[in-house]
């Protein structure tokens, strides 16, 4: 179906799009209606699975835009008004994503696997989280690495039975949340372009950590969590580093040797 087709489902015709950023994995746009109501639009392959995983977020509770509809390539979402982030809005993100964390799976991973572009991510279900890290997580980047990176990264998935907590809670995961997935509105704050799967709810953290310095006002809404998650944040952080390296070439490999060497291997 095309955008101009969407107005039969709409019972509007559509009078302007204009491509939104962020779009580096799939096509956004907004879409304007004659009746006056925005829609943002994402195309891509893996559209229906996101469709699903805002489904499952927002049966959860948690705050993400609403799914109007899905077919083949194309998702039709709630248009959210985007504002700075102010300190009620970072609070609004933290009680979103510990809502999030508070729905539960039975293993850790997902029913089926996702990707972002080219990289596709393995989200095997398992019950031993070290396993499914190492396995989903780490060594499928191995072939891509400089071979000595290669070997000091898989020295640290065979030492994550003592690295990691065995059967942390399965929280529900964004999977994805850097603080461009994170739409701020006013008082309110959005979890947009999920990657989902259930694993340690520590994973967020970290990842959010990485590229950007959450405020007191997000950690007092979300909770004090474990005085040891410090040590774990470079070795869940370093998935996120090496999806950039595949994604975006050796101006990631820094970050990735970094934080091999943060997680003392």
């Amino acid at each position: 179906m095309t955008l101009q087709g969407l107005s039969r489902f709409f019972g509007s015709d559509v009078v302007a799009t204009r491509p939104l950023h962020g779009g580096d994995l799939s096509e956004v746009v907004r879409m304007d209606l004659s009746d006056g109501t925005r829609v943002a639009v994402k195309r891509g392959p893996l559209v229906g699975i996101e469709a699903d995983m805002l489904r499952r977020m927002a049966s959860a509770g948690a705050p993400v835009p609403r799914v109007l509809h899905q077919t083949g390539d194309l998702l039709c979402l709630e248009w959210l008004g985007e504002t700075p982030a102010s300190p009620a809005g970072w609070g609004a993100l933290g009680m979103g994503l510990r809502t999030l964390h508070a729905a539960r799976g039975d293993h850790y991973g997902w029913p089926c696997t996702y990707g972002f572009g080219r990289v596709t991510i393995r989200n095997t279900p398992m019950t031993d989280w070290p396993r499914f890290w190492a396995e989903c997580r780490l060594l499928p980047f191995l072939p891509a690495l400089p071979p000595a990176m290669a070997r000091r990264v898989e020295a640290l998935a065979r030492a994550l039975p003592e690295r990691l907590p065995a059967t942390p809670a399965p929280a529900l995961l964004h999977g994805d949340l850097w603080i461009g997935n994170a739409l701020f509105s006013g008082s309110s704050a959005y979890l947009i372009d999920p990657a989902c799967y259930y694993g340690d709810a520590e994973v967020d953290l970290a990842m959010l950590d990485l590229f950007s310095t959450p405020t007191q006002a997000f950690h007092d809404a979300y909770g004090a969590g474990d005085p040891a998650r410090a040590e774990r944040r470079p070795i869940y952080q370093l998935f996120p580093a090496l999806v950039h390296y595949r994604l975006f070439g050796a101006s990631y490999q820094g970050l990735v040797a970094r934080l091999v060497q943060a997680a003392r291997i």
